[in-house]
C-alpha cells in the first residue's frame, strides 16, 4: 500500500511513544532516527507539552527542527523557538473556566506562550494522583510556574492559553467524581473541545485545535503533501494526527480503541517501537 519513497516527515509523540516508561529515549530509536535524518527524513515532535517541556538537548543531538506542541494549538521551529502558527483560548475565557475549575480537587496546568503555569493551590494535589509515573510527577512539580490567584493573573495580564490539562486523584474505589465533574463544567462552553491525552486525564484547547491541523500547518509551511507523512503515537490527542497523515502508527502500548484506528501498529514504548516502525517502513 505504501512505498518507500513516500514519506518526507514524520512527526512523532513523546510520552508513551518516543519515551519509554521513564521518560527516557532508548539508543535503539536514537540510531534509528539519525540514520532516518541522513536519508533526507525531516522529524518533528508532536506533544501535548508546552515549548518549556520539549527535550531541546534531545532534539538538538537529534537534529529534529520542528515541534507541534500543546496538542497543535502553537508550531514551533526549534531551536530558535520561532512561533510559526498560534491558536489560543482568549484570557476572559480561560479567566472564567480556571474559576470554575479551581472550586474542584484537580491538578491544572496552563500553557501560554510556550511556558507552563500552575495555580498554587493545585502543586500539593500531584502526589495524591496515583495514575502519573513518579517521573511525569517530577517534571510537572520542577517545570511549572506557580500563581497564587490564576484567573486574577489571565485578566489583568490579559494573556490567552494554548491548552489546559486537568490530572484527577482517584477514589478508594479507583473512581474520580471531580473528572466527571469537570466534564460537566467543560460542556458549558462550546468555544473549546478537550479529550484524554493520557493517565485518564482531560485536555482542551479552543474549538478546532489538533495535532492533525498543526501537521497540516507544518506541511503548508515546508512545502510537503501530508500524504507523505508518518504520525506515531499512543492516545486520543493523537487520533487525529494519524487519520490526516498518510500512514497513522499506533503504539502497541495505546489503548485498543487507538490501534483500532490506526494504519498500523509498532511495538511498545519500552520495546523500541518508533525504531521498529522507522525500520520497517524506510
Amino acid at each position: 500500500m505504501y512505498t518507500n519513497h513516500t514519506f518526507k516527515l514524520t512527526a512523532l509523540d513523546l510520552d508513551g511513544t518516543l519515551f519509554n516508561s521513564q521518560s527516557q529515549v532508548s539508543a535503539e530509536n536514537k540510531s534509528a532516527i539519525k540514520k532516518a535524518s541522513t536519508q533526507g527524513m525531516i522529524f518533528a515532535i508532536s506533544t501535548g507539552r508546552p515549548y518549556d517541556g520539549l527535550p531541546l538537548a534531545l532534539m538538538e543531538e537529534l537534529g529534529i527542527q520542528y515541534a507541534i506542541t500543546t496538542n497543535g494549538a502553537a508550531v514551533y521551529k526549534v531551536p530558535e523557538r520561532e512561533c510559526l502558527f498560534e491558536t489560543c483560548i482568549p484570557a476572559s475565557l480561560a479567566a472564567d473556566i480556571t474559576e470554575e475549575l479551581l472550586q474542584l480537587e484537580i491538578h491544572i496546568n496552563l500553557f501560554l506562550n510556550g511556558n507552563a503555569y500552575a495555580p498554587a493551590k493545585c502543586q500539593r494535589i500531584l502526589s495524591n494522583i496515583d495514575s502519573l509515573p513518579d517521573s511525569l510527577k517530577e517534571y510537572m512539580l520542577t517545570t511549572r510556574k506557580t500563581v497564587d490567584d490564576m484567573p486574577k493573573f489571565l485578566r489583568t495580564q490579559n494573556v490567552d492559553v494554548q491548552k489546559f490539562t486537568l490530572n484527577f486523584p482517584e477514589g478508594p474505589d479507583g473512581s474520580c467524581s471531580d473528572r466527571s465533574k469537570s466534564i460537566d463544567i467543560l460542556n458549558r462552553y462550546p468555544q473549546i473541545s478537550y479529550l484524554c491525552g493520557g493517565y485518564n486525564n482531560l485536555e482542551f484547547t479552543l474549538s478546532g485545535t489538533s495535532k492533525g491541523k498543526g501537521l497540516a500547518l507544518l506541511c503548508e509551511h515546508l512545502n510537503i503533501p501530508i500524504d507523505q507523512t508518518i504520525a506515531c503515537g499512543d492516545s486520543e490527542n493523537d487520533l487525529d494526527i494519524m487519520k490526516v497523515a498518510g500512514l497513522g502508527v499506533a503504539m502497541a502500548n495505546a489503548p485498543e480503541a487507538i490501534r483500532a484506528l490506526a494504519d498500523d501498529i509498532t511495538l511498545s514504548n519500552d520495546e523500541h517501537g518508533v525504531a521498529a516502525m522507522l525500520n520497517k517502513w524506510l
